[in-house]
């Protein structure tokens, strides 16, 4: 529950300000897809592939998952949310991601890697 919550706390941050930053996004708006972005990457990338695989193999999937998922919320909302500006917050969250799966979770939450 720690690592979901401080998961949150980090892509929430990023993907609110950056959204809102980018686009013409509400804060609500921005921090609900920041949700939905966390839920869907902490069970797919963190429980299911980070557990399977290794550090680098579940920040790339992370990074994809929020370039798709965002790509296509921003599309949905009508967002003007440039390729670029997406590969921008995608880039800063796999940062995130890496950190976080790196050096803050502990190490009971990872699998031991060759990384």
């Amino acid at each position: 529950m720690v690592s979901f919550i401080l998961k949150w706390l980090i892509n929430g941050a990023i993907v609110t300000f950056l959204l809102v930053y980018y686009t013409e996004a509400s804060y609500l708006g921005a921090f609900v897809a920041a949700t939905f972005l966390t839920v869907i990457s902490y069970f797919v990338g963190d429980q299911f592939i980070l557990r399977m695989t290794n550090n680098a193999v579940a920040t790339v999937a992370d990074a994809a998952i929020a370039f798709v998922f965002l790509w296509f919320v921003a599309a949905m909302m009508n967002w003007s949310l440039s390729v670029g500006e997406n590969l921008a917050m995608v880039i800063i969250l796999g940062i995130a991601e890496a950190i976080v799966h790196r050096y803050i979770l502990p190490v009971d939450f990872r699998v031991a890697t060759n990384d």
